[in-house]
């Protein structure tokens, strides 16, 4: 979702039991929030400066408690609202699901004539009221070294290990740290000496460890190194690798479906692998085992957006909960999106979203076209000066150039690069690809944390006020703001707020999108004369594709009324890839 959309979302939903995530890598956006939320519950903002020890980990420390109390007096002056039209206690229980026991018991309520009757029901669903979860993400590439005044490097003091020393010792509980982005060997090492983490008498947790991956394989090799480190991981959390926000981590053209039928599969597989890891490092360190291994629960995110899809995902795959996340940026009431960034939102078409270079990670990142963020790079490049200030620098890892790792969206960076390309004499179109690629890169510390600055009159940068957002595809079908109510009645199946009712299911969508990426990887290989050292990686895509096709094919279930649409989709979809092999026929080796 980016660093500010979601970076206050707990204090919107948390009461109304909805769990969200704040990513909390960005310190000196967590600090603006504490600037801006003190004053709003009556008491003063004390500023943690940057020449405190530790000053990284104390501010999200400080923030994470602030939101939680908020939180905790909001859901208690919940329970003491009326039930009356309007209120928020009404406005839980009326976005539950239909299938809740809870709902259910609250519809007795609300119909039942009998006083003593409807007060006894009216206190045991007051007793009944949970906050949703107030969660973390760290994105666990985001790791810079930082250094003292000295210039001596601050042990355990890189961003991802300070955010998660912060979130360590908050004092959020029933709470989880989600890791994207890969294995961090420096930060799981780290965990391993957090006992926030450590399993309860009950075999529970206070604090939970989530990992997002794209495949079995990669949760089996997570989890088995944080098992033997005697961190169990709570949940897997499965993001497609195209169909999604932010930063696009594309797998060998494994499909989504037959990663989650894989899953299925496999599951108890992978707890008794990890449990048996877990109980022995578990043993040496606290000289006490387990018969039964903790709850270990697989999600999934990205691009879904029916509850005909969501229930298929629950039904079908045993799917324990389900992600929306792009459909909230339309949502004021969940996330903070600044109003000319809403508008554009709001206006997105297909193409509007591009699955770009834009990122220094160096990493595909879907990105809306058009924002300020846009406007103010372009700027930069007609009048000459590419690139921008780099104020924050949690990507400048680059040393290229340098000694000191750089940002290739600095204007530094930017400078040098484009001036090495002038030198090498190289064919004009090859000179213009490569300094594309240059120019591409944009500021992501700033333009995805400046809408909240902007939102909440806040200033986060002096003179920066560009915005740029990462929306997955699937904003191209939804077109209007709407209130959290509707949008968990879309969720639910009791509306329908689609903008394109003839919207590819999920499934086809991220195949579709696959087969683009597969189109634009082999085009541009072939353009640069990489294609021969690549011969093996693409045969293997082509034929996970085709493999995934053929799954589809023949799952049950599958789009219910649109299953003749569905089916037709996959022949277009074989239809391109065959095109594709008479182009490349080596793919079919």
């Amino acid at each position: 979702m980016g660093l500010a959309y979601t970076i206050d979302s707990p204090v919107k939903v948390a009461r109304f039991g909805i769990s969200s995530v704040i990513s909390i890598v960005e310190n000196r956006l967590i600090e603006m929030m504490r600037k801006h939320y003190y004053p709003t519950i009556g008491e003063t903002y004390q500023p943690i400066t940057v020449h405190e020890d530790d000053f990284r980990a104390k501010r999200i420390t400080d923030y994470l408690n602030l939101v939680n109390r908020i939180v905790q007096e909001q859901i208690k002056n919940l329970k003491a609202s009326a039930f009356e039209k309007g209120s928020e206690i009404v406005t839980y229980f009326e976005m539950l699901p239909g299938d809740s026991v809870l709902k259910q018991c609250y519809c007795k309520m609300m119909y039942t004539n009998e006083e003593n009757e409807k007060k006894k029901l009216q206190e045991y669903l007051r007793s009944q009221i949970r906050p949703g979860s107030i969660d973390v993400n760290i994105m666990t590439k985001t790791d810079r070294n930082n250094f003292n005044k000295a210039g001596e490097l601050i042990e355990d003091g890189s961003d991802a290990v300070a955010a998660l020393r912060g979130y360590v010792t908050s004092d959020l509980q029933n709470s989880s740290v989600i890791f994207s982005a890969g294995t961090n060997l420096r930060l799981y090492n780290y965990l391993e000496n957090c006992d926030g983490f450590d399993v309860n008498l009950d075999g529970a947790f206070t604090k939970k460890v989530v990992i997002k991956v794209s495949d079995f394989r990669s949760a089996l090799i997570q989890g088995k190194y944080l098992a033997k480190k005697g961190i169990w991981v709570s949940e897997f959390r499965i993001e497609s690798g195209l169909n999604c926000g932010g930063h696009a981590f594309a797998t060998e053209g494994y499909l989504l479906g037959p990663i989650l039928e894989e899953f299925k599969s496999r599951k108890q597989e992978l707890i008794d692998s990890l449990f048996e890891l877990y109980n022995k490092a578990l043993e040496q360190k606290t000289k006490r085992k387990f018969l039964y291994p903790p709850e270990l629960i697989i999600t999934v995110q990205g691009g879904i957006g029916t509850n005909q899809e969501d229930e298929f995902l629950h039904s079908h795959y045993q799917i324990a909960s389900t992600g929306w996340g792009t459909p909230f940026l339309l949502v004021p009431e969940a996330t903070t999106v600044d109003e000319e960034t809403l508008k554009l939102l709001c206006a997105a078409k297909k193409d509007d979203v591009v699955l770009s270079r834009n990122s220094p990670f160096g990493v595909p990142f879907y990105y809306l076209k058009g924002t300020s963020g846009d406007k103010e790079k372009q700027a930069r490049i007609a009048s000459g000066k590419p690139g921008s200030p780099c104020t924050e620098k949690h990507l400048a890892f680059n040393t290229e150039f340098t000694k000191e790792p750089i940002c290739t969206a600095s204007h530094k960076y930017q400078k040098l690069k484009i001036a090495q390309l002038q030198s090498l004499g190289l064919p004009e179109p090859e000179y213009n690809r490569m300094l594309q690629e240059v120019l591409d890169k944009e500021c992501l510390c700033i333009g995805l944390s400046n809408a909240a600055a902007i939102h909440y009159s806040e200033t986060f940068i002096k003179h920066l006020p560009a915005v740029n957002i990462c929306p997955g595809p699937n904003i191209a079908n939804f077109s209007e703001v709407v209130s959290l109510q509707t949008m968990t009645d879309h969720i639910y199946g009791r509306k329908n707020i689609l903008a394109n009712n003839y919207r590819p299911h999920m499934f086809i969508t991220e195949l579709n999108l696959y087969i683009s990426y597969l189109k634009e990887q082999l085009e541009s290989d072939f353009k640069s004369n990489q294609l021969e050292g690549k011969k093996k990686y693409y045969i293997s895509f082509y034929k996970n594709l085709k493999a995934g096709i053929a799954y589809y094919q023949q799952l049950p279930g599958v789009a219910q009324n649109f299953k003749k649409l569905f089916i037709s989709q996959l022949r277009n979809a074989t239809l391109e890839l065959d095109l594709l092999l008479f182009q490349y026929p080596f793919m079919n080796a």
